[in-house]
């Protein structure tokens, strides 16, 4: 499992842009999207890099 820290995530909309971004790298990962703690957690065959770069592409900054 990933966990990745992401900012700029406001609302539904955003976590599902967040969902669609990681899908679209693996239509098989589980997604669980954390608005309150700005927290995304993937079960996902891509590695953490591929995964932060889906998320920066969809608009959304990817913390350390």
């Amino acid at each position: 499992m990933v966990e990745l820290n992401v900012k700029g995530m406001m609302c539904g909309g955003c976590a599902s842009s967040v969902e669609k971004a990681i899908k679209r790298i693996d239509a098989d990962a589980t997604v669980k999207v954390d608005l309150a703690a700005g927290k995304v957690s993937v079960e996902s065959k891509a590695d953490a890099k591929t995964l932060g770069d889906a998320i920066t592409a969809a608009g959304y900054e990817v913390a350390a």
